[in-house]
């Protein structure tokens, strides 16, 4: 017994030491991130703006003190962040210039544009941008060409080689499982269900595809020409030869950089530039530090950007947040409510960036645009992404810009119902029975296909919505219905394309919506703030943030395949009319 009493108390004080200790860590560990929060409130004389330019950039930050302690590069960036660290960083006196770690950033060609351009406007201040790498990915090097210095390691290389775009048809693999879709839509360039029915691409699809990219190529040979002082012929020839395979010195005799270092080269190179000896010190300001320095003076007077960006649901879900990359119209009809009420607020930049998703949920959200834009300016920035949804909830807006580089368009419906009951009954052996007192009362049902008179009701439907969404841009577009016929059909558009069209009223970044929602306003002075409201770091430890977490690394490790997983993971919740892209272009 007295051993017992012993081993008990031994216990005991063992665990009352571990959580002091466990206590002590997390104190000074919240300690770290109350001051990581802080630290960039002054920025030291002398400093250079440093950017990672790789992994996952985002629309918006995403605070997670998780991926804060771990430190593992999971946290993606945020767009707006690295905008307003670039925008801060020009006309801070003491930020000389940017030191760009190039790699292989996970963005749309659209969200790489806008910080090419941001670097672009960086440049005009005299300041200097160097960037290096030991491997450029071609997003990487699309961005860092906007640099003065480009340098690249001996034994590196960059990647230009073009773009591509590879769907993915699941058809075989479903007839393997005994599973059959039944497809419903409206539009002949409507690609979304082509994965489900097809085993290549329709000539219709091939057709647009064909289009968007020659487009975004272009653009990409038009600016990298521009700022490497090359030909674009003699660009598109180089991207031919696949330069990733080919030693660094034919990417400096090519001119695609300006020279080979090491990365303690580089250091010297910079040391120089700043005037420092080989004993000092570069100092080196984070984005994160960067993007919290303070602006100054603030108007009263308020443009409120309210980032939309995802998929679009109808119910928030429990298992997703803000940051996750969805778009629920519930909670986003409640947010629009709240700005179209609030007399601070003179106007709103509504920032898009979504393949689409649920037709009704995107109606809902459109109709609330159409109130608030009764109230106040709307103007919509299109980033990566504004396409079927995207685009449904942008139409009705004042004003809407786009990136060339931006996907748009895609006015069409599409309905998707699998039939699983070979599956079930011939593979899995399943058998069903029914009772019924009408003669649909069991539609929907897995036991079965859809009967003659089912399919005409869904296809009904479909045709339903196509015809809203038409009505829509109509009346947002200031169109006849037949013109928005003729450029909807489900075709998707690059935003220089959708220019030509109509579609877009100006190309354009953020910066450029921001200031055209002023001019609408008839604003001089006037301050931003962003919606829906950034969660704060701490309420990360109470839960939910933890999932979001997880999510990153989901979308870090998965990569390409990501938005195939949060399709699957959210198809019992999905609509079953969605107005969206596939998956993804998946353009490479």
């Amino acid at each position: 017994m007295k051993g017992f009493l012993k081993t008990a108390l031994a216990t005991l004080v063992g665990l009352l030491v571990f959580t002091a200790v466990a206590v002590a860590i997390a104190a000074v560990a919240l300690a770290g991130l109350v001051a990581s929060d802080e630290s960039g409130r002054s920025v030291k004389d002398k400093s250079i703006l440093r950017i990672n330019l790789s992994g996952t950039i985002e629309e918006m930050r995403r605070d997670n003190p998780l991926s804060l302690l771990q430190d593992d590069g999971s946290a993606p960036y945020g767009l707006d962040e690295l905008l307003d660290a670039i925008r801060k960083a020009k006309t801070n006196s003491k930020v000389r210039g940017i030191y760009i770690e190039g790699g292989i950033p996970l963005a749309a060609p659209a969200t790489l544009e806008e910080i090419r351009q941001a670097l672009l406007s960086f440049r005009e201040s005299g300041k200097f941008v160097y960037a290096y790498a030991d491997t450029y990915s071609q997003g990487g090097y699309y961005v860092c060409s906007a640099a003065d210095t480009l340098l690249v390691n001996p034994s590196g290389s960059i990647d230009w080689h073009g773009l591509a775009s590879q769907p993915v048809f699941y058809t075989g693999l479903l007839e393997k499982l005994g599973v059959k879709v039944q497809v419903f839509k409206v539009g002949t360039y409507k690609s979304a269900v082509e994965p489900y029915v097809n085993t290549q691409m329709s000539e219709a699809n091939r057709e647009q595809v064909t289009s968007y990219l020659t487009s975004l190529w272009h653009r990409m040979l038009g600016e990298v020409a521009a700022s490497r002082g090359i030909e674009a012929t003699e660009l598109n020839a180089l991207a031919d030869s696949f330069m990733l395979l080919r030693p660094a010195e034919e990417a400096v005799a090519q001119r695609l950089a300006d020279r080979t270092a090491y990365a303690d080269e580089v250091k010297a190179m910079l040391k120089t530039r700043m005037g420092l000896g080989e004993g000092d010190k570069l100092t080196f300001v984070s984005v994160q530090g960067m993007a919290k320095t303070d602006d100054g003076f603030k108007s009263q007077d308020e443009i409120a950007v309210y980032y939309a960006f995802g998929q679009i649901i109808t119910t928030e879900l429990p298992y997703i947040d803000t940051y996750s990359g969805y778009i629920s119209s519930d909670k986003m009809a409640k947010d629009l409510q709240k700005l179209r009420n609030d007399k601070g607020v003179k106007a709103v930049v509504l920032r898009v960036n979504s393949p689409g998703g649920s037709a009704y949920a995107s109606e809902q959200i459109c109709h609330e645009v159409e109130l608030l834009r009764k109230e106040k300016p709307v103007v919509v920035s299109m980033g990566g992404y504004a396409a079927s949804g995207g685009y449904y909830i942008s139409s009705n807006a004042s004003k809407i810009y786009a990136e060339p580089t931006t996907l748009t368009g895609s006015i069409g419906i599409f309905g998707l119902i699998p039939d699983l009951s070979e599956l079930l009954t011939e593979k899995l052996g399943v058998r069903f029975d029914v009772v019924k007192t009408n003669a649909l009362s069991d539609f929907g049902s897995l036991s079965r296909p859809l009967n003659a008179e089912e399919g005409r009701l869904m296809q009904g439907e479909i045709d339903r919505g196509y015809e809203t969404f038409v009505s829509r841009v109509a009346q947002g577009r200031g169109m006849t219905k037949e013109t928005v016929r003729q450029i909807g059909e489900g075709r998707v558009w690059t935003g220089e394309q959708a220019i030509e069209i109509g579609l877009v009223d100006e190309l354009g970044n953020l910066d450029d919506a921001v200031e055209g929602a002023a001019a609408l306003a008839e604003l001089k002075d006037y301050h931003t703030a962003t919606y829906p409201t950034p969660t704060p770091w701490y309420t990360a430890l109470l839960g939910r943030e933890e999932e979001g977490y997880i999510d990153s690394r989901m979308r870090s490790l998965a990569g390409e395949y990501y938005p195939v997983f949060t399709l699957l993971r959210t198809l019992e919740d999905q609509d079953r009319i969605q107005a969206r892209l596939p998956y993804d272009p998946n353009i490479y």
